[in-house]
């Protein structure tokens, strides 16, 4: 019987491929480093412990969205979570693509169901129809938080989205 499970050479060669891209959007949930890094830790423990066959990379990138996703939404349901500023942390905001004329706080102010298909369309480039799939919903409602998020942020930022 052949064995599902991936070698150590497998694992370093994803997680190169795709920490910086969980570090996003784990950061964009937690807003700190130190919650974002354990829960990316835990993000990629998932993928070890996973049996997942991938058909591509592209198939395992958007798996570890949407696991990195739901992980940060059951750690931000835990209440003893502290809630930290994310001014304290400048170095994020400097290194972020979504720096200037305060967009990376304007989208992590989004609620999660707008922000996660602001990321997934904007910054990793995601099309509607595979968002839709990634978070089991409708294009439609894809296309309906797109289009709600963008109005959030054009009011957010006066007018300059």
């Amino acid at each position: 019987m052949h064995s599902s499970l991936r070698t150590d050479e497998e694992i370093e060669e994803i997680y190169n491929r795709h920490v910086d891209t969980v570090y996003r959007v784990c950061f964009s949930f937690m807003k700190n480093e130190a919650d974002t890094e354990d829960i990316v830790q835990e993000t990629f423990l998932k993928l070890i412990t996973s049996e997942k066959q991938f058909q591509s990379e592209s198939h395992e990138k958007a798996w570890l969205i949407v696991t990195a996703c739901n992980t940060c939404k059951d750690a931000l349901k835990h209440w003893r979570r502290r809630v930290e500023n994310i001014d304290d942390y400048p170095s994020i905001e400097a290194a972020s693509p979504l720096e200037g004329d305060g967009m990376l706080h304007a989208v992590l102010a989004l609620p999660v169901k707008y922000k996660e298909v602001v990321y997934l369309h904007y910054y990793e480039g995601y099309r509607t129809s595979e968002i839709a799939k990634m978070l089991h919903c409708s294009d439609a409602a894809v296309r309906n938080r797109l289009l709600r998020a963008r109005k959030f942020l054009k009011k957010y930022l006066g007018g300059d989205c």
